[in-house]
């Protein structure tokens, strides 16, 4: 028996029933919520609708309340509070056009903090379509939408739609964000950036939550060998979805030219030295603290590698100056079509 357990061909054979069933156990989760959602969001349209019809007032969702839970003793998602949250979901959704085909793919909690947290319809599709495609937990949706992570990621600053293949570009914007909140640090002015860097590695999986989801830490002041000389990357993490080495620099001042060439150097190096055959193209993010756009746009018009760069905070508020940059709707529509048909291809 001992000899079959450590056949390879057995190891294979018992992995891929293993994911057969974790499969299958997905599916049926799918299925049980696409069902629940269906019959929520069917009791808030009933609920929206016999209040127009009869002229019902707020009194109507505390009886009905009552007399659910008097059938389905013991069966909880029937108080007039989760009601009310039925009714609220079916009223400000049913007016969407993008918002309906999507509201199933994601669990009841989440829609609920969706629902709650953000009110406008295009910020709502994204964060559905980044918890159902990132499989977001519920805390990990709380934090992305406290972080602002929909404004950043409309703002970001890169040129990933010139050096990458379609794909990995349009994932790849996903990823960047044009300002990430470090509000884990316990940091006052002045410090270095070598104290930047150790705080991070010592907040390990706060940073790696703050940067996205996704990533895994590689390492720091990660060494690169060219002819005789070796080179430092001050953070080197690797993201599952991209595929792909990510290097990070951190800046405590403001972007420069010149940081854009250094990057560029450590991502030729990173390609032909550690990238493995079954990786794509190795990115940069270089992380200051604080940027001029111009500056930024010209910096990266004639780089030859995909490199974003973004900004850092200790705080979570977004600039204001920064509303100027955000796309028009019909920007805005067209880039989020493209992102749900790129993330359906994945599927």
């Amino acid at each position: 028996m001992k000899e079959i357990a450590d056949n390879q061909a057995f190891k294979d054979f018992v992995a891929d029933i293993k994911q057969r069933i974790k499969a299958a156990q997905y599916r049926a989760l799918q299925a049980v919520n696409k069902e629940q959602i269906a019959l929520y969001w069917g009791i808030g349209e009933a609920i929206v609708h016999r209040q127009t019809k009869y002229g019902w007032g707020k009194s109507v969702v505390e009886e009905l309340a009552a007399e659910l839970q008097k059938e389905f003793v013991g069966i909880n998602g029937f108080s007039a509070r989760n009601l009310w949250r039925m009714r609220a979901l079916y009223a400000e959704y049913s007016v969407s056009t993008i918002l309906p085909p999507v509201v199933a793919e994601i669990g009841w909690t989440h829609n609920i903090i969706i629902l709650e947290k953000c009110k406008d319809e295009h910020q709502r599709f994204f964060y559905i379509e980044m918890a159902r495609s990132f499989g977001w937990s519920k805390s990990m949706l709380i934090n992305a939408i406290d972080a602002q992570t929909y404004e950043k990621t409309l703002i970001n600053q890169q040129n990933f739609s010139d050096q990458l293949p379609v794909e990995q570009a349009q994932n790849a914007d996903l990823v960047l964000r044009d300002e990430y909140t470090f509000d884990f640090l316990n940091l006052t002015e002045p410090y270095t950036e070598a104290q930047l860097e150790q705080a991070l590695i010592s907040n390990i999986r706060d940073f790696l939550a703050s940067m996205g989801g996704d990533f895994t830490f590689v390492g720091n002041q990660f060494g690169v060998k060219v002819e005789d000389k070796n080179y430092e990357i001050d953070l080197l993490l690797y993201h599952r979805g991209l595929q792909c080495l990510v290097a990070v620099e951190l800046k405590i001042e403001e972007f420069k030219p010149e940081f854009g060439g250094k990057m560029n150097f450590y991502l030729s190096a990173l390609n032909k030295y550690h990238r493995k055959p079954h990786e794509n193209p190795s990115i940069g993010i270089i992380i200051c603290k604080s940027k001029s756009r111009t500056v930024v746009e010209f910096a990266l018009q004639d780089i030859q590698k995909p490199i974003g760069v973004a900004t850092y905070s200790l705080t979570e508020a977004l600039p204001k100056e920064l509303a100027a940059f955000f796309p028009s709707r019909e920007a805005f529509v067209e880039r989020i079509e493209e992102i749900t048909e790129n993330l359906k291809k994945r599927k």
